[in-house]
């Protein structure tokens, strides 16, 4: 979309493309899970037109870019309405307290306060084209 940021160019650093990666893929009951990928690996289109790694063992990622509409004051971030991410994280932050989110945005879609459920998950950090909050 015209409106993500394109955390594709992360890769582009060395350091970052030589981790072990995971990307989401949704599955069955609207739940999702991450598989590894390596930069430059073949991605299928799911059923939303977006790009997944082919499926193997899954695994749960320690450093998780989240993507958003929009975020706020208290680093909670306004989704695209399907529940993913956070039901993922509300699943899986009690069992892996190591799992670091990060939501990335451009800085122009902080609100003040964004009106928040006790599924929403708080973010640890928020990476904007204007720094990190």
């Amino acid at each position: 979309s015209l409106f993500e940021i394109n955390v594709l160019k992360l890769l582009d650093i060395d350091y970052i493309s030589k981790q072990s990666l995971f990307l989401p893929i949704i599955e069955k009951k609207n739940s999702m899970n991450f598989f590894p990928w390596k930069k430059n690996e073949v991605l299928q289109i799911n059923q939303y037109g977006m790009l997944e790694p082919i499926k193997s063992k899954h695994d749960h990622p320690n450093v998780m870019l989240v993507p958003l509409l929009a975020f706020d004051d208290n680093k909670y971030r306004l989704g695209y309405g399907k529940g993913f991410y956070d039901r993922y994280l509300n699943k899986y932050l009690k069992k892996y307290k190591n799992i670091l989110t990060v939501g990335v945005a451009f800085s122009f879609q902080k609100y003040h306060n964004l009106p928040i459920n006790k599924q929403d998950v708080k973010l640890d950090y928020i990476l904007t084209d204007k720094g990190i909050h």
